[in-house]
């Protein structure tokens, strides 16, 4: 027997969506009608939810094919604007690492680095219609004689652009903090000493999966936004960790799932692929993720309206605990009292500030709710890979 008094089906909505008859808000816009009329009435009412981030996505990249040369060439070491690519893939097969550095950088040499070009900043070259150098050297064989290769290449010179990344879309991440007596410089930014700021990186009541905790609706072959164009979800994310603590809404309280996503980098905009550098660590790459969520009952109702005083995260000292493995925190805060700006740490009023632009996350909610109102936009049935404990 179904224990839900709603029941919908992903055919029924994609046939509500074609007819352009289906009911579709964003996660913000969720919170406040299932707030006014209970979820089951939400579930009746709403057909999609749609999610957003973005935010810097360190395990990112794209699979290029740059197209054989003549006579023809087996790359065993490619570089991009001096941005080294892996070349161990096939002839004209790479993978450029979004926080891969530029060759030359001098890293933390000078401490603390620059970072100032990196593997993000080349796909958003190129998504940006610029000319990239492409290098590429060989040691020759009898059927790939060429043993190097230097030109200017376009997006559109590329005969395939794949944008894979390993792990993105974070179900949930660390407040950082620096309890030390000097300012250090984290994955997380730089943080000032003795706790003066504590930064964050999370979209909160906008986030993919914090609207699906459970991952009910997610998995392999789920449709999205992706970097301004269509990706799938492929698999499961590196470090995907559904086993961590959780709130009775389902929702974690420290880093959790994630997910492999991938998408054609050629349908995608340099608006939301964008190189950065953050300074004392390296190079990276924000991404644009948006992920539509099927109200099928009321649970997924429920689920989606989730708000961001709902969902709390861990505050973790980065400057000794994180690095050395430390499993300990120094209190739990929510959401709303991290957009607030100030929270409280040790009896003390801490600075807030976040990595991840909640303005840009609602643009792609909203972006991929107007693409599923024009009917341009249906939803995926998929295999449900991500295991919920």
């Amino acid at each position: 027997m179904n224990k839900f008094k709603v029941n919908k089906t992903i055919d029924e909505i994609n046939a509500r969506i074609r007819a352009g008859e289906a009911v579709v808000v964003t996660a913000e816009e969720m919170v406040g009608i299932v707030r006014e009329n209970g979820a089951e009435e939400a579930a009746r009412q709403v057909d999609v939810v749609t999610t957003g981030t973005f935010s810097p996505m360190c395990s990112s990249g794209a699979i290029l094919n740059f197209g054989q040369t003549l006579p023809t060439i087996k790359a065993s070491k490619v570089w991009l604007n001096n941005v080294p690519a892996y070349a161990g893939l096939a002839a004209v097969d790479i993978f450029l690492g979004g926080a891969e550095p530029a060759e030359d950088d001098p890293l933390n040499k000078v401490f603390p680095g620059e970072f100032r070009y990196g593997g993000g900043h080349v796909l958003e070259d190129l998504l940006a219609g610029k000319k990239v150098l492409l290098k590429a050297i060989a040691y020759g064989t009898n059927c790939y004689p060429n043993i190097m290769l230097e030109k200017e290449i376009t997006l559109d010179d590329l005969p395939d652009a794949l944008m894979v990344n390993p792990r993105n879309c974070y179900q949930n991440y660390n407040c950082a903090i620096n309890l030390s007596e000097k300012t250090i410089y984290t994955y997380m930014g730089t943080l000032r000493p003795r706790g003066r700021n504590a930064n964050y990186c999370s979209a909160g009541e906008l986030s993919p999966l914090m609207n699906d905790p459970l991952y009910k609706t997610i998995g392999l072959g789920t449709k999205i936004f992706l970097g301004g164009g269509t990706g799938y979800v492929t698999w499961q994310g590196t470090q995907h960790n559904p086993g961590a603590k959780r709130l009775e809404n389902g929702t974690p309280c420290r880093p959790a799932g994630t997910l492999m996503v991938q998408g054609d980098l050629k349908q995608m905009s340099a608006r939301w692929i964008k190189g950065v550098s953050i300074q004392g660590y390296g190079t990276t790459i924000a991404v644009g993720v948006g992920v539509p969520i099927p109200i099928l009952n009321e649970e997924m109702a429920r689920f989606t309206g989730v708000s961001d005083a709902d969902i709390i995260t861990q505050v973790v000292d980065y400057s000794y605990d994180y690095s050395h493995g430390v499993t300990r925190n120094y209190g739990e805060v929510s959401y709303a009292q991290l957009k607030s700006g100030q929270i409280e740490v040790n009896g003390e009023q801490v600075k807030t500030a976040p990595l991840s632009s909640v303005v840009r996350a609602r643009e792609i909610a909203e972006i991929l709710k107007e693409w599923i109102q024009s009917g341009d936009f249906t939803l995926e049935k998929p295999v449900r890979l991500l295991p919920d404990s």
